[in-house]
């Protein structure tokens, strides 16, 4: 009786690591991916977008929106795994004045 609770303790060890390992494998695929959406709601002056794209460990994006003073925030950003993570803000001035509700 012995020998067979022994065997079947190894097997759940076995398959445990075999698991694990699979799962690992899994965990370290190459991710890879696009996306984007946008906002122009004219009635709530609510003006944003928003893109990205992934290719392994490379990720770069951009994300825009009004602001309450009309002007306009920009953010470019871009990661990896040599610089990290960067990014650049633009603030773009239209010239008219904010809406007030």
């Amino acid at each position: 009786m012995f020998k067979i609770l022994a065997l079947v303790a190894c097997l759940v060890i076995v398959a445990s690591a075999v698991e694990y390992k699979e799962h690992k494998e899994e965990h370290h695929s190459h991710p890879k991916y696009k996306f984007e959406y946008g906002v122009h709601d004219p009635h709530t002056g609510d003006h944003k977008a928003h893109w990205e794209h992934r290719d392994g460990d490379v990720v770069k994006g951009q994300y825009s929106l009004h602001e309450a003073d009309g002007s306009e925030r920009i953010v470019e950003y871009k990661a990896d795994d040599h610089n990290g993570f960067e990014a650049v803000v633009k603030n773009v001035h239209h010239g008219h004045a904010p809406h007030h509700y």
